[in-house]
């Protein structure tokens, strides 16, 4: 057994939490504090690239239990700042599991600290709302700095850091899909491939790229920070809305609203878990969904659009549409499985919006 090195979280009120050094967590790192609630899928929290920018918080205290495999990244690398848990499993047993939690940390060099007291941080945050923080083995004093001048995410531009560099294509349906990656995960664009042939453009692409393309839709996805540092995509969606019909998810439900007049704003502590319930405007139905975002959508900003979904834990606008312009977009994310498949009709929804534009019609999103 290795000696057990000891290490500090310091958030920027001055609040320490003692832990363990795990992965590579020498020296000191910083990060917008955030936590998670899931009980399962660390991996695909620890590869979504909306985390860049962020120190993630698991509030379960066991993790890595069922290890790890190729097959659940959600990007091709950790772009998150870290991770605090209570306890990292040293045994897995799945049978899917290709090595465990504890080496793909190292080997990714993602610093974690462990046998930090995981609830008492998130309520913490919960009161006190997401903060910067350092955590390393540093002196207390150095953290307490670090922490003080790291910028969290308000006004930084982290969509750049892991957007694509280059166009690729994936899936042969009868569909042409065009998918801006603001920090696309893996699954959004297996889900898209399932129905057309997607071609997958950085965030800084030309709506004119984008049409010379031919599409029969275009795709916004999920990415981290401000949506307000996506401005120049803002701008091109001018263009985009109205032409051809757009869908949107988290980041992208942002821009598409802020394409649309609309306003949004940093929440006290954001939404991070896999069973948060969604009210459907129009069926009246609820979902249990995914969601990762400390941005959202004011409700009531954006004008000429309806507000089809919203968040039962706090009220907070989940979805819009703007029929005129053949447009939709959630806030959540309805390619993810946290167990239920609640949400997988807008997909649907996507094509339908597609089909009626190629037939040359109005018709809406439902």
């Amino acid at each position: 057994m290795s000696a057990v090195r000891e290490a500090r979280l310091v958030l920027a009120d001055g609040t320490v939490f003692e832990g363990e050094a795990l992965g590579a967590t020498e020296g000191a790192h910083s990060g917008e504090v955030v936590f998670n609630t899931v009980m399962s899928g660390y991996q695909e929290v620890l590869t979504d690239p909306s985390y860049a920018g962020q120190i993630i918080t698991f509030t379960y205290p066991h993790i890595g239990n069922y290890g790890v495999t190729a097959a659940d990244d959600e990007s091709r690398s950790v772009f998150c700042r870290g991770a605090v848990v209570r306890d990292l499993a040293r045994v897995r047993s799945n049978w899917r599991s290709e090595t465990d939690l504890r080496t793909w940390l190292v080997e990714r060099k993602v610093p974690v600290i462990g046998g930090v007291d995981t609830r008492r941080l998130t309520r913490h945050i919960r009161r006190a709302g997401a903060m910067a923080a350092a955590f390393g083995t540093a002196p207390r004093s150095e953290l307490l700095e670090l922490a003080r001048s790291e910028p969290g995410t308000a006004g930084v531009d982290l969509v750049s850091e892991v957007t694509t560099d280059a166009v690729y294509t994936a899936g042969s349906g009868p569909w042409n899909v065009v998918a801006y990656d603001l920090g696309m995960k893996k699954t959004m664009v297996r889900r898209l491939a399932e129905f057309a042939r997607v071609t997958v453009v950085p965030a800084s692409t030309p709506a004119a790229e984008v049409l010379a393309l031919e599409p029969d839709g275009v795709f916004l996805s999920n990415g981290p920070g401000d949506p307000e540092m996506v401005e120049p995509l803002v701008g091109e969606l001018g263009t985009l809305l109205g032409r051809v019909p757009v869908f949107g998810i988290c980041l992208g439900h942002q821009v598409l609203a802020l394409a649309l007049g609309g306003r949004t704003f940093k929440m006290k502590f954001g939404h991070h878990g896999g069973n948060v319930p969604v009210r459907n405007s129009d069926t009246g139905r609820v979902e249990i969904t995914s969601q990762n975002h400390n941005y959202a959508v004011e409700a009531g900003s954006v004008p000429g659009v309806e507000e089809t979904h919203v968040c039962l834990n706090d009220g907070v606008l989940e979805g819009l549409r703007a029929p005129g312009l053949a447009a939709f977009s959630v806030q959540y994310h309805p390619e993810a499985a946290p167990g239920p498949h609640d949400s997988r009709y807008l997909f649907a929804d996507f094509i339908e919006l597609m089909a009626a534009a190629r037939a040359g019609t109005a018709a809406g999103a439902r």
